[in-house]
Formats: structure tokens, C-alpha cells, sequence
């Protein structure tokens, strides 16, 4: 997985548990990295993710945005 961004800003963590690895990417480049790194060291299963603690923030996020919590 890539080692952080190049833009400057801090990127999304992206965790594989099985490789115990974490990094950061760019958001516009999350989908590709954990496809690359799953196809490239998981034969395609769905090991590698956004880092869930994110993920769940992210969800409230949008729930919130989209007045599914009032």
C-alpha cells in the first residue's frame, strides 16, 4: 500500500489486519489502493479497508447530512 500522500494532506488510513500494515492515501485514490492491495496480496478477498473507526464517522456524517438521524 502507498506510504502517504503526495498532495500534503493526511489522507484516509487504510488497515489490513492480516498484513498488519497501515497507510494513508488520498481519498480520490482509497478505492483503487484497497483493490490493488487486495488483488496483489489476498488473491481478491476483502481484507484490506478503510480504517472502521473512519468509516463509521463517515457514515454519521452523511446520515447527518442527509437528516436520517432526526
Amino acid at each position: 500500500m502507498t506510504a502517504g500522500t503526495e498532495s500534503g494532506d493526511p489522507g484516509v488510513p487504510i488497515v489490513c489486519d492480516a498484513c498488519e500494515t497501515t497507510s494513508r492515501v488520498p481519498l480520490d485514490a482509497v478505492a483503487d489502493a484497497i483493490e490493488r492491495h487486495n488483488e496483489q496480496l489476498h488473491n481478491g478477498d476483502d481484507i484490506a479497508t478503510v480504517d472502521p473507526d473512519i468509516a463509521d464517522q463517515i457514515a454519521d456524517l452523511v446520515a447527518t447530512d442527509l437528516g436520517l438521524l432526526e
